[in-house]
């Protein structure tokens, strides 16, 4: 039996995660794998961009309005280059636990045997970073994605999440084989971005798996829903998510993060250059 990649990408709301997540997806497909991209937020947007931007019942919502028992091609879409898509979904806001739309959509999708039933390589789970709740560290806790790429910028505040999400990612590979494989910048030009980033991921013990420069195409194709892959394939930003995709296949360099503390942290985003690595 082959053996499936699961990989988990956490970051900042509003980093971009879902815009690199279809896109590494599409990216991946095209390089021949079969790809799931399944997007763990309540919002259940992560691949409308492999999907032409079509409504598509959430797991949750599926589970919800149907009356029957749930079926593969109820919760599953076929995307761009035959990738396929599924969306966790969560309560209204201010209703229930978020995390929890997580956790039903795994246990359904075991319980369908989706992964075997479709002879799956790669997994993408595309899960929301600000909060920190066991429900959306699920694809770690329950020992599905085994590696983990976080996306920031050089902005303070994604830093943050990332370096946050570091911690939890230390505390799951103290007792598994949780193990992040690297940093996704997600450039946004802003000050001394790639030292910062470059400190980060040093820091972490990692390294920058992918610099994604900030490109107006990639807007543009989502203004029409497609991924940058599908709707301008010739681009220089079509073969940067094309390298990423490549990048993390060959990738060897697994570890514990070694997260900052909160001093640390606070004294890498002001004197990035005079940041000591410990």
């Amino acid at each position: 039996m082959k053996k499936m990649k699961q990989i988990a990408i956490y970051g900042k709301g509003g980093i971009g995660k879902s815009t690199t997540c279809s896109n590494l997806s599409a990216s991946l497909s095209l390089l021949g794998y079969k790809v799931l991209q399944i997007g763990c937020d309540p919002k259940a947007d992560s691949t409308k961009n492999l999907i032409g931007g079509k409504s598509k019942p959430s797991v949750l919502d599926y589970i919800r309005e149907s009356s029957v028992k749930v079926t593969k091609e109820g919760i599953l879409t076929k995307g761009f280059s035959n990738t396929y898509c599924i969306e966790a979904g969560g309560p209204e806001p201010g209703v229930g636990c978020a995390g929890r739309g997580i956790i039903t959509a795994i246990e359904m999708i075991n319980e369908l045997n989706i992964f075997e039933e479709l002879d799956i390589d790669v997994v993408i789970y595309d899960v929301l970073g600000d909060v920190v709740c066991g429900g959306f560290a699920v694809p770690l806790r329950m020992g599905f994605a085994k590696e983990v790429y976080l996306v920031t910028s050089g902005e303070a505040m994604a830093l943050y999440a990332a370096n946050n999400i570091s911690k939890a990612i230390q505390r799951f590979g103290q007792r598994s084989d949780v193990r992040l494989g690297g940093i996704i910048c997600n450039q946004r030009n802003a000050y001394m971005e790639k030292e910062i980033v470059t400190g980060l991921a040093k820091n972490l013990s990692s390294q920058v798996i992918g610099w994604i420069p900030r490109d107006n195409i990639v807007q543009e194709c989502e203004l029409k829903n497609a991924t940058v892959v599908e709707g301008s394939p010739e681009s220089d930003m079509a073969k940067v998510y094309s390298q990423l995709a490549s990048n993390i296949m060959s990738n060897e360099n697994f570890v514990i993060p070694t997260p900052m503390d909160d001093m640390q942290f606070d004294f890498m985003i002001k004197q990035p250059m005079k940041m000591q690595i410990q």
